[in-house]
């Protein structure tokens, strides 16, 4: 049920990093590894599999908002997620890449 905004101690608003904020330039993170720095976690912190599945489902949707900020790479394995970093100047190349296989 919606509550007044009265009876909370505080408010505030409701911002998020950008890509530039809060990933490192030349990193690939995964998307469990932006779920922990969205909530300013470091990448490799121990969480249970519960609050992760909760942080994941603020991350994903970070991540398609600004997916024309970043670059991913494959997986190293079909077990393993994929890699995603900031997109920089050098990856020029990566933005005009066929991705659709008709090379």
């Amino acid at each position: 049920m919606p509550r007044p905004k009265s009876e909370f101690e505080g408010i505030y608003p409701c911002d998020f990093y950008t890509p530039a904020e809060l990933l490192e330039p030349g990193q690939m993170y995964t998307v469990y590894e932006i779920a922990r720095l969205l909530q300013d976690l470091e990448p490799d912190a121990e969480i249970d599999e519960g609050t992760e599945q909760v942080l994941l489902d603020w991350a994903i949707p970070w991540v398609m908002q600004h997916g024309d900020e970043l670059v991913v790479a494959e997986p190293p394995t079909d077990a393993d997620p994929g890699y995603y970093g900031l997109r920089e100047s050098d990856d020029a190349a990566a933005s005009g890449s066929d991705t659709d296989g008709d090379a």
